[in-house]
């Protein structure tokens, strides 16, 4: 970076850590929003050092990508979903595509909750546990393991503000298939996604918008990232 001396540029976007420090969740006992805002100095310090003038990207973006994975790299290195949790997950979407298939329709809470013998509190778990992944590696979450995407729910989902320019990843096809899948979600579910991922709106945020808890927020959100992930394999298989 050009101009101001390291200190003042540290200064200059010590507000942008705090607001990415905040979208990440914290779904463990480990950590506190401190502990992410302090990490993400770190990473911001590492992008003023890498960051090259002459790749003509707005420094901001890109800060807010080191920034974001120098507290995503902490949060994978102590991650919480333990084996017994992703077995959950894994047995969640097996029993829901299986009786999609067979009832050729949208299931219910609980329908897949009879056919996983699983509560309903334990089926919103695992709704919160596939959020928590979401908000680690959402390509990871949404595609399958060996899928090499680049495409992000935010370059997908309209800017009702007008065109955004990061939608220029759209022509690819996981982002056109992405979309097609989103356009499936009803209106309540697109609203999240858009408030979550393209107004960049914190959980407290949305659940004050709907009215509605926190936690109902986050098992909805991952009830909306459980359909697009069978959505998009239903399509690209």
């Amino acid at each position: 970076m050009y101009g101001a001396g390291p200190e003042d540029e540290i200064l200059k976007y010590l507000p942008l850590v705090g607001k990415v420090a905040k979208r990440v969740p914290i779904n463990s006992t480990e950590y506190e929003y401190s502990d992410y805002y302090n990490i993400g100095v770190i990473g911001l310090i590492d992008a003023l050092h890498r960051f090259d003038v002459t790749k003509k990207v707005p420094f901001e973006s890109y800060a807010a990508i080191r920034i974001r994975g120098a507290i995503i790299d902490e949060v994978r290195k102590h991650s919480k979903i333990s084996r017994y949790k992703m077995v959950a997950i894994n047995d969640f979407y097996k029993a829901k595509q299986t009786l999609e298939q067979d009832l050729k329709r949208e299931v219910t809470d609980g329908e897949i909750s009879g056919k996983m013998g699983i509560s309903s509190t334990q089926l919103n778990e695992i709704y919160e546990n596939i959020h928590y992944l979401a908000g680690i590696s959402l390509e990871g979450t949404i595609f399958t393991t060996d899928g090499e995407s680049r495409v992000s729910l935010g370059d997908i989902i309209p800017d009702q503000a007008g065109t955004n320019a990061e939608q220029k990843l759209i022509g690819e096809e996981r982002g056109e298939v992405l979309a097609k899948c989103i356009k499936k979600l009803n209106e309540r579910e697109q609203l999240i996604l858009s408030l979550y991922y393209k107004e960049e709106v914190t959980l407290k945020e949305i659940a004050a918008i709907l009215d509605i808890s926190i936690a109902r927020v986050s098992q909805i959100h991952g009830k909306i990232i459980a359909k697009l992930k069978l959505s998009m394999e239903e399509e690209l298989s």
